[in-house]
């Protein structure tokens, strides 16, 4: 709920620092005293269209705070956290300013956000209504949650919304295969001979840079063969060098029991060096072959690796993804191949899927019908005390086209009224006058006000037009209402303000040739002065001060 209001600089207002408690908290004063702008500054604050009007004459800047105090399961906290807006305390400070020049700026809990996040905050915090502004009765997008909640629906909706989700998910797999299937018909040809393309080459992952490499080698085999032969002949020669280390050898080894051991490393590395001439001999004459075997093995690599690049060119890509390329399009053929099965099994799913959300969606229409007779049935009786003795309010559920269906079923809502007997219904702005539209509003609050997560409402001036047994009424019901929400009024009548559990004064007072709203909290004797005003006008009479206790005393023994 809403625990304190400061405003600096709005309209009439210079200073103002206000406390509230739950409850009733009425705000009275003469005309013109400015009550309705306690209102328009709680707006600005709440995100709501303002303009630079709203910036007292004379300074540049105006600014409304408003901390609200809220259960840690309120749904609010979850937007916030979504914005990364930290919301561990129970406390929620909305904050705004606005310029002389129309610009504005928006906090929640002293973080800058956007001016339409600051809205939907405050629209999940208050709702502000005004004899002519009644936009949640107006506005028929907010009649089927609405309705969904006072019935307590909840389940079948999630039931609806996840349904519909499956639903729309094999609708979507049956759009995707039907599409495949006719992107591999229309590009079948290309496809086969691609693939017989591709079969053909048998691209392998690496296979470019080892051509590369060989045909690198390959290009200098003259040069290599003669730099080969040319070490083999060296080694070779004459007696070859393997054989001279051989008789070196043996030389040694005949006279090694008399050397005391000092032979055997030296015969050890002959050895050694032999092995390993025999072996580089061995490598000269086999890499001698591979290069002068065939004298078209040059020709064949140059030929697949120029295969292979101008594949890739043809596919562009590169020629390690001829593999994902030659594999893409064999997908292809396999789901043109056997993509009718699947399309079958497809949509066979989707039927079975949307037989399961009609299921679901019939049972929350059914739900929503009898609620809506329900929530007909509460209303209705709370309107002849409201002297709305002729009038009629009507929940209407019907049903949307196949197109029009979606995640929250297949049903339209509307709050409908009709004030003369006789008359078909109407929606509520076409039927009922600004009065009228304030005590449905009163009524339908009354009614929802336990499944509603806005802990503080508004009402400027919701007793207008009505008489002293409809404002009596009034009175009754925002009394109770308050018992489960807080609430704020503005308000003419004395049976209205004798009712409040809080009540204000606004006035406006002169200084330095300056105009400012005051407002005083009051109780005891000021409070009943200000209610016999209420009654009896500028001259205070002791009968009207008699009233105002008679009025203050029923409200007191309620």
């Amino acid at each position: 709920m809403l625990r304190n209001l400061t405003i600096r600089d709005v309209v009439l207002i210079d200073k103002l620092d206000l406390a509230f408690s739950s409850g009733l908290s009425v705000l009275t004063g003469e005309t013109g005293a400015g009550k309705s702008i306690l209102l328009d500054a709680l707006g600005l604050a709440l995100g709501m269209r303002a303009g630079s009007g709203l910036v007292r004459h004379g300074q540049d800047k105006a600014s409304v705070s408003a901390l609200f105090h809220i259960s840690a399961s309120h749904p609010v906290h979850a937007l916030l956290n979504a914005h990364d807006i930290a919301t561990e305390r129970t406390d929620i400070v909305l904050r705004r300013s606005l310029t002389h020049d129309g610009r504005s700026r928006a906090w929640i809990n002293d973080q800058g956000v956007s001016v339409s996040l600051l809205r939907r905050t405050g629209a999940m915090l208050v709702e502000i209504q005004g004899q002519f502004d009644q936009q949640g009765l107006l506005q028929s997008g907010t009649h089927r949650d609405t309705l969904d909640a006072y019935g307590q629906l909840n389940r079948l909706c999630s039931l609806c919304r996840d349904s519909f989700t499956a639903w729309q998910q094999a609708r979507h797999a049956v759009q995707h295969a039907e599409a495949a299937i006719e992107t591999a018909r229309a590009d079948e040809a290309f496809l086969r001979h691609a693939v017989e393309e591709l079969n053909a080459l048998s691209p392998e992952a690496g296979e470019e840079a080892r051509l590369a490499e060989e045909r690198q080698f390959l290009m200098h085999g003259e040069k290599l063969r003669d730099a080969m032969a040319s070490a083999e002949a060296d080694l070779t020669k004459g007696k070859g060098a393997e054989t001279l280390i051989r008789s070196a050898q043996r030389h040694l080894e005949r006279e090694v029991s008399k050397a005391e051991g000092r032979f055997e490393p030296i015969i050890a590395t002959l050895d050694r060096a032999g092995i390993e001439l025999e072996e580089s001999l061995s490598l000269l004459r086999r890499v001698s072959n591979e290069i002068g075997t065939d004298p078209r093995h040059q020709e064949q690599v140059e030929e697949r690796l120029f295969a292979l690049r101008a594949m890739a060119r043809k596919h562009n890509t590169p020629v390690d993804g001829l593999g994902a390329v030659w594999e893409g399009f064999k997908t292809q053929l396999d789901a043109l191949e056997t993509g009718e099965e699947n399309l079958s099994c497809l949509i066979e799913a989707q039927a079975l899927a949307r037989t399961a959300y009609l299921d679901a969606a019939k049972a929350l229409s059914e739900a929503r019908r009898n609620a809506a007779a329900q929530l007909d049935g509460t209303i209705n009786p709370e309107l002849p005390p409201l002297k709305m003795e002729r009038a009629r309010f009507t929940t209407e559920v019907t049903a949307l086209a196949e197109p029009d269906w979606g995640a929250d079923g297949l049903d339209h809502v509307r709050f409908m009224a009709t004030t003369n007997p006789g008359t078909p219904p109407g929606p509520l702005d076409r039927i009922a006058s600004g009065g009228e539209l304030s005590r449905f509003l009163l009524a339908l609050k009354l009614v929802l006000a336990k499944t509603s997560p806005i802990a503080t409402l508004g009402f400027d001036e919701i007793d207008a037009g009505g008489g002293g047994a409809t404002a009596a009424a009034i009175g009754e019901r925002l009394h109770r209402l308050a018992a489960q929400t807080q609430l704020l009024a503005v308000t003419h009548s004395p049976q209205v303000a004798a009712r409040g559990d809080t009540h204000f004064n606004i006035r406006k007072s002169v200084a330095d040739d300056t105009t400012v709203t005051r407002v005083t909290p009051l109780c005891g004797v000021p409070r009943r002065e200000e209610i016999a005003r209420m009654l009896a006008g500028s001259h205070v009479t002791d009968e009207a001060r008699a009233a105002a206790d008679s009025l203050l005393g029923r409200s007191l023994n309620r």
